[in-house]
């Protein structure tokens, strides 16, 4: 699914809106260029999972976690890690594979051990069709038909 977006206000509905429909176990992946807009769309998502607090990129940090909304909300920033052993020094399996919702910004970072069941954004500029113009893509890899039973 492809959505356009023309303002931070729409890109940030999008995120909530995806939010409200999250269920426990559901992994989001973000990927898009500095200035896209994840940090915004994230923001939306968090808001639709009812978190209030200050939602900001974990760059440092790696992980996030919120805890106040109705399920605990991860927020992965992987844009400085070097090597994908660093996500099983900060218990990333039992984070995407718990009970929460996860998000993991610059996902394309650590394809190989994204789970196989995730829902995969991308989200592009195109200053063509205006400073705040996005191209937002959304793919649900939970409803791929894998052949198996």
């Amino acid at each position: 699914m492809v959505i356009e977006t023309r303002s931070p206000e729409e890109t940030f509905t999008l995120g909530e809106t995806l939010g409200l429909g999250a269920k426990p176990g559901t992994v989001y992946t973000l990927v898009g260029d500095l200035g896209t807009g994840k940090t915004v769309f994230t923001q939306g998502l968090a808001k639709g999972l009812g978190i209030t607090e200050p939602i900001s990129s974990p760059t440092f940090t790696i992980v996030q976690v919120y805890e106040e909304g109705r399920m605990p909300f991860y927020h992965f920033d992987v844009y400085r890690i070097s090597d994908v052993e660093e996500m099983d020094e900060i218990g990333f399996e039992d984070y995407v594979y718990g009970e929460g919702v996860s998000l993991i910004e610059w996902a394309n970072l650590i394809e190989e051990i994204i789970p196989e069941r995730h829902i995969a954004i991308t989200i592009e500029k195109d200053l063509e069709q205006g400073f705040d113009y996005r191209k937002i893509t959304v793919d649900d890899f939970s409803k791929i038909d894998t052949g198996e039973d």
